[in-house]
């Protein structure tokens, strides 16, 4: 580099400046009129080194077509021979994969605590390494220094392109498919249409080297811009994105892309909006094509690129096929964002068109058959029942219980037997009762004794309390005569164990009072119906249904609604109201208590879809009624 005058004369600083700005022009001038690989690099690396500034070794290493070896393909500044100093960084990123950044030894800097930095980072195809491009710089500050190896990263995308632009012409349709790829996935990945947008025009600018890309879509009123790259918030009313908007229509008016400057043989197209968009932005090259949906314009995509850079046949064959692909796309995801008035209103000229227009007689003839069914539904009547869970349950329940504390000696029956009145259930342990019977029997002799021998003294008071002592042992003894009698527990009628089983108790103690039995006849029931309390404001005494139980699906009893209870149960976040119904006085020779089933109510006639749409027509009442102020 250069010797630097010094910084602090305001017009030494003016002239630096001013003599760095006319070298980087003429850099880029030089780097797009390259002819060859060797010029483009050459030009590349004195353009890269121009803007990272303080660069004192730069080299470009490629791999060489058809072979696996690398070799130096450009150098700066030209006519120096000795870089060995640059192999160790270049080999370290070919073999490492990934950029480097390393101080160097001996650096010119002469402070040991600011040596000059070698930097380098490999130029990838397809995620193989085809080449390296290192540099050696003058000591920076780390926020300097990572500016200089971002701009190296983001500069060697050109030296991709020059590799893909010379690869061969299957491999390059492949790349340039897989681009393509790698652009719409970017787009389908993000939900919102509007960050989608973004997304995609700022991958496109950054893969293909453009200083903007704009995405517009059309609408009622003409084109209106919804992403460009780089940036998230804009202006639509700015001049330059007006001038796109131009652009844009000038396309879609033609309904072919349009490229600017034109080609002496390309066809002929009108760029007047182009051409102000080129002199008011100062582009070097602009394109812009249609994105098509079956026929149908949905937007435009425009790319722009730096002074002395035009689009290629390559770029514009990549480009076609981008945007052949972006039209259905944008057109979908645009179509996911729209308002629910506009889908609606889409949707019904869809349809229309599909009813009265050409074509699609399969469409008509489904439409017809649904238009007869929901004819049928609100023309035609039914039986409006209301179904609910329902269980069988005796008339009289008897609960047979524990006369006293003992325990169990025998039992015969349990839930589920047919047993006759006074048929033995079960049988209490007795030998304590007995034994209590025979001491008080002995004390009862014990005190007739001593009452005949106060009866031969004459001494009354001595035989009024032994009177009263025979009276005490004849009482505890009569008592101890009814247990015994009450020892054998039996069926108080004829009817069927509902609940209660002592076969796997015996011996075990039991209370006075605990139920052992509950006995329920066998001809006298009563039906629970457990009806919803949406539909308990319909059921009335005396209405009819018809009872279907899980034992019996084959067979429907009819019933009659007796009473209804105002008994809630709350059960699965639903609350029931208790209604009894009564059987008919024929059906109940194969029924038995505990059955459970499905019961309708017969209500009324009424019309098809109101019985079929009434839940969801109440849920809807009682909704809005929560919802309204």
């Amino acid at each position: 580099m250069s010797t630097n005058p010094d910084t602090r004369d305001p017009r030494a600083r003016f002239h630096v400046a001013e003599s760095a700005r006319t070298e980087v022009e003429q850099a880029w001038k030089q780097f797009g009129s390259a002819a060859t690989p060797e010029e483009f690099c050459q030009h590349w690396l004195a353009l890269q080194c121009h803007i990272i500034a303080e660069v004192n070794d730069g080299v470009v290493v490629m791999q060489k077509p058809g072979a696996e070896t690398f070799a130096p393909l450009a150098f700066w500044p030209e006519g120096r021979r000795d870089r060995s100093h640059l192999a160790e960084v270049t080999e370290r990123a070919l073999r490492e994969g990934r950029g480097v950044v390393q101080p160097r030894e001996a650096g010119s800097s002469m402070l040991p605590h600011q040596p000059d930095y070698q930097l380098a980072y490999p130029i990838r195809i397809d995620g193989k390494v085809r080449g390296v491009v290192g540099v050696e710089i003058q000591w920076r500050q780390e926020a300097q220094l990572q500016a200089a190896m971002r701009q190296l990263q983001w500069g060697s995308g050109w030296l991709e392109v020059l590799l893909r632009r010379h690869a061969d012409p299957m491999e390059a349709a492949r790349l340039r498919l897989k681009l393509i790829l790698q652009f719409v996935s970017v787009f389908l990945d993000r939900k919102d249409f509007k960050e989608a947008s973004t997304a995609l025009v700022t991958e496109v600018a950054t893969q293909l080297g453009c200083d903007r890309v704009t995405l517009g879509v059309l609408r009622p009123r003409g084109v209106r811009i919804e992403a460009v790259s780089h940036t998230v918030q804009f202006d639509r009313h700015a001049n330059l994105l007006r001038a796109t908007e131009a652009a844009m229509t000038e396309v879609l008016d033609q309904g072919e892309p349009v490229i600017y400057p034109p080609d002496r043989d390309g066809r002929l197209v009108v760029t007047f909006s182009h051409a102000e968009l080129a002199q008011l932005s100062g582009a070097g090259g602009i394109a812009t094509f249609p994105l098509v949906n079956s026929g149908r314009q949905v937007g435009a995509l425009t790319l722009e690129r730096a002074p002395g850079f035009r689009f290629d046949a390559p770029t514009v064959e990549l480009l076609e096929g981008l945007a052949a692909m972006l039209g259905p796309l944008v057109d979908l995801q645009r179509a996911r964002q729209r308002s629910l008035p506009a889908h609606v209103g889409d949707s019904a000229k869809g349809l229309l068109d599909r009813l009265v227009g050409p074509r699609h007689g399969g469409f008509k003839l489904i439409f017809l058959l649904i238009a007869a069914i929901v004819a049928f539904l609100v023309f035609s009547t039914g039986d409006y029942r209301i179904s609910a869970s329902t269980r069988l349950e005796g008339l009289v329940q008897r609960a047979v219980t524990a006369p006293f504390p003992g325990y169990v000696r025998d039992a015969g029956h349990r839930a589920g037997d047919t047993v006759k009145v006074g048929e033995l259930l079960a049988r209490l342990d007795d030998r304590d009762l007995r034994t209590e019977r025979v001491r008080l029997l002995a004390q009862r002799d014990q005190y007739g004794k001593q009452h005949r021998e106060a009866m031969a003294k004459r001494d009354r008071a001595q035989i009024s309390i032994i009177s009263s002592q025979i009276d005490q042992a004849e009482a505890q003894l009569a008592m101890v005569d009814e247990q015994l009698a009450r020892t054998d527990i039996v069926a108080p009628f004829d009817g069927v164990i509902v609940s209660g089983d002592l076969t796997q108790s015996l011996g075990a103690p039991l209370e006075r009072g605990q139920v052992l039995f509950e006995v329920a006849p066998l001809d006298s029931y009563r039906v629970v119906l457990e009806v919803d309390e949406r539909d308990i404001a319909d059921v009335l005494v005396g209405q009819g249904g018809e009872l279907v139980l899980s034992s019996m699906p084959g067979q429907r009893f009819p019933v009659t609604v007796e009473k209804i209870t105002p008994v809630n149960v709350a059960r699965e976040g639903r609350n029931y109201f208790r209604v009894e119904a009564q059987l008919a006085a024929d059906t109940v020779q194969r029924l038995r208590p505990g059955m459970e089933g499905v019961g309708k109510i017969y209500v009324a006639e009424r019309r098809l879809i109101w019985i079929w749409t009434r839940e969801m027509i109440n849920w809807f009442r009682l909704k809005l009624w929560a919802w309204m102020p």
